[in-house]
């Protein structure tokens, strides 16, 4: 909320919303121009400030990232956004399909709050390495956004830059957590998909030890994590456990 109430003293800062025609002075008494929307059955008259903060509230939950079709019900369609994404404007496009607040306090995880919105941040989880790097557990450098899809995503494409990981067996809720205001895998399914996954054996005994000592699970978790997993990473596992 903190974040929230910051981005908007800034944006209330800018110039309002739309341009003012060619030919017509600026001036305090023009009226904000108005949207009629239709939500649910109902006809919801919006202006310009309002667009924004319903924006604004859907971008707090993604880094401040926003797709064209999130956008959309808040009255912003392709040419709107466009239009702010010029020189100056409230937004940057960042990506083909993908936009983010302009004035939205950056991170150090732009590259993984991006690459996860614009593939479906509803579908999506931030898994292996990459949600190693969002919990800190290793100084692995991954040199892709790993995010794990259902197995009926597999018509989706990878961008340049993302590595997707669709398992046999879908997520349960339990092994998923908000990291960052992103969907992440739980720190156990975590590691044992980097470990069945290849990552460096030093890497993962760090993110074990790291893990542990921050109470972010407990070697009864790890074990119970593991049991459905091959009996080869159950054992790669356990000697990592005892070490601790």
């Amino acid at each position: 909320m903190a974040i929230w109430c910051k981005y908007m003293t800034r944006l209330a800062e800018t110039a309002t919303g739309f341009a003012t025609p060619r030919g017509v002075a600026k001036s305090a008494s023009i009226t904000k121009r108005l949207l009629v929307i239709d939500t649910h059955g109902i006809m919801v008259q919006m202006n310009d400030q309002t667009n924004w903060e319903m924006l604004g509230r859907i971008a707090e939950g993604q880094a401040g990232y926003v797709t064209p079709a999130q956008a959309r019900p808040a009255g912003f369609h392709r040419n709107t956004l466009l239009h702010h994404a010029r020189e100056g404007g409230r937004l940057e496009r960042t990506a083909r399909g993908l936009y983010r607040l302009r004035f939205y306090p950056q991170s150090p995880f732009e590259s993984i709050a991006a690459a996860w919105v614009r593939t479906d941040p509803d579908e999506a989880v931030v898994s292996h390495e990459s949600a190693l790097e969002l919990y800190g557990l290793s100084d692995v450098a991954p040199s892709a956004v790993h995010l794990t899809l259902p197995r009926e995503q597999r018509w989706r494409k990878e961008p340049v830059g993302t590595r997707y990981h669709r398992p046999r067996q879908p997520l349960s809720r339990k092994e998923i957590r908000r990291v960052h205001g992103m969907r992440a895998t739980s720190p156990e399914r975590t590691i044992l998909d980097v470990l069945e996954g290849g990552t460096q054996p030093e890497q993962i005994e760090q993110a074990v030890r790291e893990a542990l000592a921050r109470a972010l699970t407990t070697k009864a978790r790890l074990r119970a994590s593991a049991a459905d997993r091959p009996a080869t990473i159950r054992k790669t596992l356990e000697t990592m456990i005892e070490v601790q």
